[in-house]
């Protein structure tokens, strides 16, 4: 039988920025206007400075762990700027950029690695899920958030984040599988940062890139500059096109690379070449993006110097929020479970005593309020025979 070729593609690598400020402005046309460069880079100055401030407060004692953002400002801020503000974005723990030019206060990234809850409390029309701290559970989140749009006939689509070490992970291919067998629309973007830990990229994936993974489950993949914003931009664009177009999914590389630790709790020194951080630092998104708009007559020294002292009030104060929060209430535990709380949770929620012993009036507590008054009421008349009703 005669060699027949069954399968033959490619991976194209966009980049539109470069690291030394050229631009190619036929893949840049009308991507971005220029107010919105402008306020894309102050929005990546002030995460930056959130960054900064998030490692202090963690090296001071006042919050347990973070991951620090930087380096990797352009990845999660171009994708959620070409998205819709009813898409969904399902985040692992590095797109703080992305989710603060949504429209999440900042003091929620905080009070999640301080430990408190309620940073995971997603205000209410902001179309996102909390950080996912388990390697790649979240992709398959996404997968269901756009399983469920579809048949539910909605225009959203889900765009979810993840890092290169956990394209390693069973989930992520489960995840990968039932999107492009099921035509769900749904944006894969995987950040490979050079590591997953202390594990390289390279020992994650030996193939030339991550893209190609997608490949295998017949889906749309592209690479792209990780750290130039107007990539980032036009792959997202072009992908969540497709998604709403065609209920595709697309496999997303977007090259870049962590300039800090994984966490507060590594210490990179110990498996990174020092040359490696230096040559990457010079690729920084926000030294580029200030570039171009310095070229432009878009920015200066003096507007750079009001922006700093901006960024600086903007994350004190949310600091300030997060650290002067409210103590939680030890009820709050009842508040998320259901649309309308039951008897039984309500007994226990004003009682704080377990489901059996709330059963018997005789121990609940009078506090004098109507409301425990018509639990010991409604106790007292499910505990008493139908012959004594009247």
């Amino acid at each position: 039988m005669p060699i027949k070729t069954v399968l033959q593609t490619k991976v194209e690598h966009i980049s539109i920025l470069d690291e030394h400020g050229a631009f190619d402005a036929k893949l840049g046309k009308d991507l971005i206007s220029d107010e919105d460069v402008v306020k894309l880079y102050e929005h990546m100055i002030v995460c930056r400075r959130f960054d900064e401030i998030a490692f202090k407060l963690q090296r001071s004692g006042r919050m347990g762990t973070y991951p620090e953002n930087r380096g990797q400002e352009a990845a999660s801020l171009g994708a959620v700027y070409a998205l819709r503000k009813d898409d969904w974005l399902v985040p692992c723990y590095r797109e703080n950029p992305g989710l603060f030019w949504r429209g999440l206060p900042m003091e929620y990234i905080l009070l999640h690695w301080m430990g408190d809850e309620r940073g995971n409390q997603i205000p209410d029309g902001l179309y996102m899920t909390p950080q996912a701290i388990p390697i790649g559970t979240q992709m398959l989140h996404a997968v269901g958030l756009a399983w469920a749009g579809k048949y539910r006939g909605e225009d959203r689509i889900a765009c979810t984040f993840f890092g290169d070490g956990a394209t390693s992970e069973g989930d992520c291919h489960e995840a990968l599988n039932f999107a492009a067998n099921l035509d769900l629309p749904v944006v894969f973007v995987c950040q490979n940062n050079g590591w997953a830990i202390s594990v390289p990229a390279k020992m994650q994936c030996s193939a030339p890139t991550i893209a190609q993974r997608g490949l295998a489950y017949g889906m749309a993949c592209v690479q792209c500059d990780g750290n130039d914003i107007f990539a980032m931009v036009k792959v997202v664009r072009d992908a969540a096109e497709l998604a709403r177009r065609s209920h595709r999914p697309t496999f997303i590389e977007a090259v870049t690379y962590r300039l800090g630790d994984h966490t507060t709790a590594d210490d990179a020194r110990r498996y990174r070449d020092a040359a490696e951080v230096e040559m990457w630092k010079k690729r920084d998104p926000l030294i580029r993006l200030r570039k171009y708009l310095v070229d432009r007559n878009q920015w200066d020294d003096e507007k750079e110097r009001s922006l700093q002292a901006d960024a600086k009030e903007q994350v004190a104060a949310a600091v300030k929020r997060a650290e002067e929060i409210a103590a939680p209430r030890t009820t709050d535990m009842f508040d998320s479970l259901y649309a309308q709380l039951p008897d039984q949770l309500r007994i226990q929620r004003a009682t704080l005593r377990t489901a059996s012993l709330g059963q018997d009036p005789s121990q609940l507590e009078d506090t004098g309020t109507e409301f425990s008054r018509e639990l010991k009421a409604s106790a007292s008349s499910r505990t008493r025979s139908p012959a004594g009703r009247g």
